[in-house]
């Protein structure tokens, strides 16, 4: 397998191959992201990716069942690339039972209803996008490129094709003078979205990102961990999807959480509000990452 720079995928893709079909995201504009300004965008060229395929082939075609195609936002892809990637991921994979990429409401929107199926037909099964927060305000301060309603939509174009959507919002992005607003809209975008899978991540500012800029000038302050605690109880207790996976099990988080909202809403608000009175220890810095 050939990659080109850092690669990145969700946690549940860990036992997943890796298939590099574009480099970098196609938007980049996030302001608390670091992950692929130092790559320019592109679509890689289709028979790199159909050999990259065969390589994985031979070397793991009878026991491979789970690809991630990577990299920011793979569904950017027009179908004269998706449809024979997934047409050779079919044939040279007997076992595959899932095919996932990250998306944005952007491109989720750009593709008709028609193409979503015919990418659901062909073993496109789950979307993760990552709206980061339900506040219109944090939504633009971070530049994110699409509002709640915006996300709302995509979310219905998803499910409308049949593939399922994993949800991803970040504790912290709406800074100390937003916390609570973004908090509360999350959980109301997560109801509204009704994802599969729900995941919370905490945010990281990074030095040289546009957020981490706004730092150093004072013009971002994020909450402290109580207050990030406070912002992921809103969330538990607000949030309202049909039936979803709940994790916060990325390193990120200083409290590793899992359960079904709404099945197991008391029982993790019953965690968080221990962890608050300071009774659970939380993750150290040593120990969180990216």
């Amino acid at each position: 397998m050939r990659y080109e720079g850092q690669i990145y995928r969700p946690p549940s893709e860990a036992r997943s191959l890796i298939l590099q079909a574009t480099i970098g995201c196609s938007w980049n504009h996030c302001t608390y992201c670091d992950m692929y300004r130092d790559k320019t965008f592109r679509v890689r060229e289709l028979d790199e990716i159909l050999e990259d395929i065969d390589t994985a082939r031979r070397d793991h075609g009878s026991e491979l069942d789970k690809i991630f195609i990577a990299d920011g936002d793979g569904l950017i892809m027009e179908l004269d690339h998706w449809e024979p990637i997934l047409a050779a991921c079919n044939a040279a994979f007997p076992r595959l039972r899932r095919v996932s990429a990250y998306a944005t409401a952007m491109n989720l929107l750009e593709k008709t209803p028609g193409e979503l199926q015919r990418l659901r037909e062909l073993g496109l099964s789950l979307l993760y996008i990552g709206p980061e927060s339900g506040d219109d305000v944090t939504l633009k301060r971070i530049a994110k490129g699409s509002s709640f309603e915006e996300h709302v939509r995509a979310a219905e174009r998803a499910r409308g094709a049949g593939i399922k959507l994993s949800a991803i919002f970040l504790l912290g992005a709406g800074g100390i003078d937003r916390s609570r607003e973004h908090a509360e809209g999350s959980a109301k975008l997560a109801g509204a979205m009704d994802p599969r899978f729900v995941s919370l991540l905490t945010l990281t500012i990074l030095p040289g990102t546009p957020m981490g800029r706004q730092q150093e000038r004072g013009k971002f302050e994020l909450p402290d961990q109580h207050d990030l605690l406070a912002e992921l109880r809103t969330f538990v207790a607000e949030a309202r999807p049909t039936n979803a996976i709940f994790r916060t099990n990325h390193a990120s988080n200083y409290l590793p959480l899992a359960g079904r909202l709404p099945r197991d809403r008391d029982r993790i608000l019953g965690v968080v509000d221990a962890a608050l009175e300071g009774e659970i220890p939380l993750r150290p810095e040593w120990s969180r990452g990216l």
